[in-house]
């Protein structure tokens, strides 16, 4: 699995021209999902994305995590995060997980973001989607559960 995370003021992603899902200040991960991955996986990165000191604390350090700010995730499915580019001028996206094996992973991690009390907005798995944001910081960082 990977995760792209974005500190964030706010965020929106919004299919068909209407919002599906909107955050005041807290994350944006755009989530992968490859071939090897399951419950594992989405439960481990959950518990790093949640407990990662990324938000400052009184003095200007990144010191707080997620809950400790009282953040709000806005979680978006990104089977593009497992295109190769090393070959060609087309991504190869063999990497990423079919759609039902990427549903379900990705439904399970968010099921595990919010078993730890964090507000979790989605968009639309599957759909063609804009997601806006203003990156606070800017704080971006990719994470992956190998």
């Amino acid at each position: 699995m990977k995760v792209v995370l974005q500190r964030s003021k706010e965020a929106s992603v919004t299919v068909d021209e209407k919002v599906v899902g909107q955050i005041d200040k807290g994350i944006v991960l755009l989530v992968g999902v490859t071939h090897e991955d399951g419950e594992e996986e989405a439960a481990y990165l959950a518990d790093k994305v949640v407990h990662l000191r990324i938000f400052e604390d009184e003095e200007g350090k990144m010191n707080r995590s997620l809950i400790e700010a009282g953040g709000s995730v806005l979680s978006v499915s990104q089977f593009t995060l497992y295109g190769d580019c090393r070959k060609g001028r087309r991504p190869n996206f063999m990497a990423a997980a079919k759609g039902d094996q990427a549903k379900s992973v990705y439904d399970h991690f968010n099921d595990c973001l919010k078993a730890k009390g964090i507000q979790v907005e989605t968009g639309i798995f599957g759909a063609m989607m804009d997601v806006s944001l203003i990156n606070d910081g800017p704080v971006t960082l990719i994470l992956e559960s190998k």
